[in-house]
């Protein structure tokens, strides 16, 4: 069984009772709908002799009738329900998976597919159950229907089983190019969402440049794709609905001329001939079955494109906790996307610069050293403990992280620096008058230059993260102080104050190099000053460590000088 098709029953089954309802209820109606040509066939034939009995059938009709009026309205909510609850589940399972995979997930889909992928590809999933126990209660007629055919008489069955196998083969042929051309559908819909994401992001940048035509068209370059497969989803229908549908009036043809000989002979009852034609359609009503298979294909395709993300691995943390430390790294023997480090042992407490050109390898080191990505071979431990070995919280606690372009998750500014979780011991005060947020984050906020501009604000540190006006420096102060009040031993900071003037990167330098709470810290280096505060500089040259060691040491190097571009020391 493919992956989609396994994802397209997980959703069914996890789904109970709601499917079950919606099933109970299809296969109430079906069975029903059943029933009443029976039923109109005996109330036929009692009024026809003026049987006494005729008013008795004729109220069994109508409560037939409002039996099938009740499933079917019954049906319509259970698959409601059935669908908004499976999309829920399916999209919580897949963000889930998308923030425990990690970076690697966005390297290898762009954000728009994800977005996609999470949200119109689960709605169509999440109409599985609905598709499927609608498919199966159109069996329970057309099971009926042979037996009941049966039970008139025999050669009306093979009549309608003759029909009724033209009708599989179409639905299969149906089902088989449906799944293909809306999987070409769902894809198209995907690079569309793409394109338009990078193109948001990128507003500024295409504005200034004036060029919003060519984007436009880049854009929409997919919507061709998608108008073409469009169409051939719709011909698919039409053909399918039409050969099904010659299917039925020829079935009921069929049976309605071996009746009528019947008839003539003697062997049938009017009520009988006229049940057997009710039954004969009802036995073909495997033809409408196209509207749910067609929602089956396109389930199973969209399934498809969501099990890709799924097969992602995702980031496996395991059960140590770390023993007593300074926060000492040490990389062994690692190999990871063209970077090479025989071995590296950075102390606990230092300050170590990681400077070189660009494409050196410098970011792929810090997110090493975080476990943002994980070696293709080699280890990296932190005080002796490697870090795939840990739990994920206690790497978390251990291990803050600043970038180039920090995310400020959470409701407030608080939430934003502290992630729901208490600050090192360090970091807290011994808070404010009231016991607010403001108190217990000074320290982090005021080691990175950020305490003064948070405070300006009208609610202070209490400002709703969406509404507060901040510039790329001030978001870059909040993500280093992010970093200070998480990073219990190490802080990896990769280009995290390129966005800062030179008087506040100068300030943050000295509050680096004073070493807060005595934690490592690994930067990665841009600007000579950085690497001059460090204790030590790790030089990275074409995806290895060409030097290592003091900086006023390398800075004999003219290939070390080259890196920082003429700086004076």
């Amino acid at each position: 069984m493919l992956a989609g098709d396994r994802l397209v029953m997980h959703a069914v089954r996890r789904n109970a009772p709601w499917t079950a309802i919606l099933a109970a209820t299809a296969v109430g109606g079906a069975a029903a709908e059943l029933a009443l040509p029976y039923m109109a066939g005996r109330t036929v034939d009692a009024f026809v002799v003026a049987d006494p009995a005729a008013v008795r059938w004729l109220a069994g009709c109508a409560a037939v009738v409002a039996c099938v009026v009740l499933c079917e309205s019954l049906g319509m909510w259970a698959g409601g329900v059935t669908g908004a609850r499976a999309a829920a589940r399916l999209r919580l399972g897949m963000l889930r998976h998308v923030l425990g995979v990690g970076p690697a997930v966005t390297r290898r889909f762009p954000e728009g597919e994800l977005v996609t992928r999470a949200g119109l590809n689960a709605e169509e999933v999440a109409r599985a159950p609905e598709s499927v126990t609608g498919a199966l209660a159109l069996l329970v007629p057309t099971a009926g229907a042979l037996v009941a055919l049966t039970l008139i008489a025999p050669v009306l069955t093979l009549t309608l089983l003759a029909g009724i196998v033209l009708i599989l083969i179409v639905l299969n042929t149906f089902l088989r190019a449906t799944t293909t051309i809306a999987g070409g559908y769902q894809e198209a819909q995907g690079e569309l969402a793409a394109g338009l994401v990078e193109a948001l992001g990128g507003a500024r940048t295409i504005a200034a440049a004036g060029t919003e035509d060519r984007e436009v068209l880049r854009v929409l370059r997919p919507l061709p794709r998608l108008r073409l497969h469009g169409m051939r989803l719709w011909r698919a229908n039409a053909t399918a609905g039409v050969r099904a549908g010659l299917v039925v009036p020829l079935v009921e043809v069929a049976v309605l001329a071996v009746g009528g000989f019947m008839l003539a002979a003697g062997d049938l009852t009017v009520g009988e001939l006229y049940a057997a034609a009710r039954y004969a359609v009802l036995g073909a009503a495997l033809s409408g079955a196209l509207g749910p298979i067609g929602g089956l294909a396109r389930a199973r395709a969209a399934a498809g494109r969501m099990a890709e993300v799924l097969a992602v691995p995702r980031t496996r943390h395991g059960s140590r906790a770390l023993p007593s430390g300074t926060g000492a790294m040490e990389f062994r023997d690692v190999t990871a996307a063209g970077l090479t480090v025989p071995r590296l042992v950075i102390p606990g407490g230092s300050l170590t610069a990681v400077v070189g050109r660009s494409g050196s390898g410098k970011s792929l080191l810090a997110a090493l050293a975080a476990r943002m990505a994980d070696p293709d071979r080699g280890t990296v431990l932190l005080d002796g403990i490697p870090l795939p070995e840990l739990t994920g919280p206690e790497l978390r606690r251990a291990v803050g992280c600043a970038f180039e372009r920090p995310v400020l998750v959470g409701d407030t500014l608080a939430d934003a620096i502290t992630l729901g979780r208490p600050t090192p011991d360090d970091a807290v005060l011994n808070g404010g008058p009231d016991g607010g947020p403001d108190g217990v984050l000074d320290a982090v906020t005021v080691a990175a230059r950020a305490d003064g501009f948070v405070r300006r604000l009208p609610h202070g540190y209490a400002t709703r993260t969406m509404d507060a006006p901040l510039s790329g420096g001030e978001r870059q102060r909040l993500g280093l102080a992010r970093a200070f009040a998480q990073g219990e031993r190490l802080l990896v900071l990769d280009d995290a104050t390129s966005s800062l003037d030179t008087v506040t990167e100068r300030e943050i330098g000295r509050a680096l190099a004073d070493g807060p709470g005595g934690r490592t810290r690994l930067v990665v280096a841009h600007r000579l000053a950085t690497a001059a505060q460090a204790d030590q500089v790790v030089w990275l040259e074409d995806g290895a460590v060409r030097g290592q060691g003091p900086h006023r040491e390398l800075w004999r190097d003219p290939a070390y000088r080259a890196v920082f571009q003429g700086e004076e020391p």
